[in-house]
């Protein structure tokens, strides 16, 4: 399950969507990204996060889908929000199941590095000084690179 959307998301009653009705699942991972008052600037008042409606979904749907095949996993949501944000709000949501832990801790962090990195998002920060696009990372970048080593 894929959603990219404006409005709020309850991290446990997400969890429990996934869940509902599964005796198959043994662990459940989840990652929540939540909005910093601090990043290039010390002040950051609100984040804009943009995106490319179709190219994102479908961007994040093949990251998944990796996910499904290097690992053993019963189900996955991934929940990305847009639009403006404060410090605080949730940005993104990643839940992984499966039937034992070492799969569900290692799908969700790849989930996340290879969104961190080829999902077709743009953040804008803004500040009490002025708003500016937030750069890619290099550590996000090694993040995501990692995992090309242990194909």
């Amino acid at each position: 399950m894929i959603r990219v959307q404006h409005a709020p998301f309850d991290p446990g009653g997400e969890q429990q969507a996934l869940t509902k009705g599964r005796t198959d699942i043994g662990a459940v991972v989840s990652f929540t990204g939540l909005v910093r008052d601090f990043n290039e600037r010390p002040d950051v008042t609100a984040l804009t996060l943009e995106h490319y409606p179709g190219m994102t979904e479908q961007a994040l749907a093949d990251i998944t889908e990796q996910a499904m095949h290097r690992w053993s996993l019963q189900g996955v949501s991934l929940i990305h929000r847009v639009g403006c944000l404060s410090p605080g709000d949730p940005i993104v949501l990643v839940l992984v199941a499966s039937a034992h832990r070492r799969d569900a801790f290692d799908a969700c962090a790849f989930i996340m590095d290879f969104l961190k990195t080829r999902a077709p998002f743009w953040k804008k920060e803004h500040t009490r000084s002025g708003h500016y696009w937030v750069a890619e990372r290099e550590a996000d970048q090694r993040d995501a690179n990692r995992w090309e080593d242990e194909q």
